[in-house]
Order: structure tokens, then sequence, then C-alpha cells
């Protein structure tokens, strides 16, 4: 059964791409002629997804109205003008203007280019891929050597039979999250409300055996600050010429 519903997690404040994001937010900064954040909804919507729940924050009236005119599925405001609740508290509060089912949950300035035409998407993937009787959460992820953009750092390993663990230096198959995870919403019926960090629960599911990863198909690119806008458009352009 495809998912048809997301939360994007697209509240930060951006501060590592000033002086782009002291007039923008960072989802909305154009890379390749294209908004951040439509890299995130194209790849949803290519799966499937019909409705996105997306927070706000920084310049969260300019996120409003881009949103709002965004065509290809319904998005809902999950609204944190007032204060940002973190990956977590954001996550819960987002989960709340969808229905209790499985969920793809993104980050809206992580994105990838380069799927193999006319096969499953990596979305499709990851939730042929997810297995609740077995899983807490499947992330999408990414070998350090399909990564743009990307300061080095190894997030997990991941086994041979698709269990991550963290990263441990020396340790075998090293990968980098990639910004996408599938979840059934359930798994978060007792967080909390106040902000925390969405690393707590991966920690939980890693000491449960319950984190698993899928390898991701593509290559990477995450833009964290102005320099690195040039290498992304560079291997965008790339990718649409062999395409």
């Amino acid at each position: 059964m495809p998912i048809t519903q997301a939360m994007v997690l697209a509240a930060g404040l951006g501060t590592r791409l000033r002086p782009i994001t002291d007039t923008m937010p960072k989802p909305l900064v154009p890379i390749a002629g294209k908004a951040m954040i439509d890299y995130a909804l194209d790849a949803l919507a290519d799966a499937g997804v019909t409705r996105a729940a997306v927070n706000v924050h920084h310049f969260a009236d300019q996120m409003e109205k881009h949103l709002q005119a965004y065509p290809r599925m319904e998005i809902c405001i999950s609204d944190e003008r007032d204060a940002l609740l973190n990956s977590g508290g954001g996550l819960v509060k987002g989960l709340k203007l969808l229905q209790p089912d499985l969920t793809y949950v993104m980050n809206a300035d992580l994105f990838w280019v380069g799927e193999r035409p006319g096969e499953r998407t990596n979305l499709q993937r990851l939730a042929d891929f997810f297995n609740q009787s077995d899983m807490d959460m499947a992330l999408l992820c990414v070998p350090i050597d399909r990564t743009t953009g990307h300061n080095g750092k190894k997030d997990f390993q991941l086994a041979a039979d698709g269990r991550l663990s963290r990263y441990k230096e020396g340790g075998d198959n090293p990968v980098v999250y990639a910004g996408a995870i599938v979840l059934h919403s359930s798994l978060l019926d007792r967080a909390p409300a106040e902000p925390f960090n969405l690393n707590i629960y991966f920690d939980e599911a890693i000491g449960q055996g319950r984190l698993f990863g899928l390898i991701m198909d593509g290559q990477w690119i995450t833009v964290g600050t102005p320099e690195a806008l040039p290498a992304a458009e560079d291997v965008i352009a790339r990718s649409v010429a062999e395409a």
C-alpha cells in the first residue's frame, strides 16, 4: 500500500546560509532555479503523497505563500512562529494534522538527484522496505562518496541485515542519514509536546534493534553554506544532462 502523507521539517533558521537567509527562509533558497523545499516536495509527490504537513518559523509568511501555490499535493501548515520545537517536537505537532498512519518524514533542505528512470523511487523503495513488526523507523541512507556539500561526518553503520547503529571510528559500512524516514505516526503517540531532538528516538530504536536503513540511489545533496551552492548546481546540471 502506498504512503500518501508526509511531514516536512522546514522550520530551521538556516544560520550557516547567511547572508542569504537574512531575507528568506532556507527552504526557499533557489538551487538551479528551484526552491530547495520543492526538491523534497516533488520527491514526495512522485512517491504518491497527496497531503503533507510542513512546519514554518523563519520568514513564515514567505513559506506559507510559497506552499499555498505548490500544485502537486495538499499542504497544511504546522505553525511554529511562536517557538521552535526542534525536530522531535516539530514532528509531534505536525503529525496531529495528518491521519494516524504510515508517514514519510523529510527534511526540507536535503535532497537527491539521479534516481533510475522507470524504477521505484527512493521513497517508494523505503516504503516497500519498512516493516512495522520489526522496525520503529526506516531511514534513507547514502554512502559518503555519493554526497555533495556534506561535512564528512558518518552518522551510522549499516549491518548486513539492514540494522543501523551509531558510527564508531573504524566501523564497517559507514553511511550518512539522507533526511528521509518512514514510520508509523503511533510511534510518537507518547512523545513530549515540548522541543526535543528526534535523535532520542533514533537511539531508543537502536537500543531495541529496531532502527533500519536503506541505501538510496543517485547523488545526495546538502547546501549548508553559500559556498556550497555552485557544487550543488553542478551536480544537478550533470544529472539533467545525463537523463
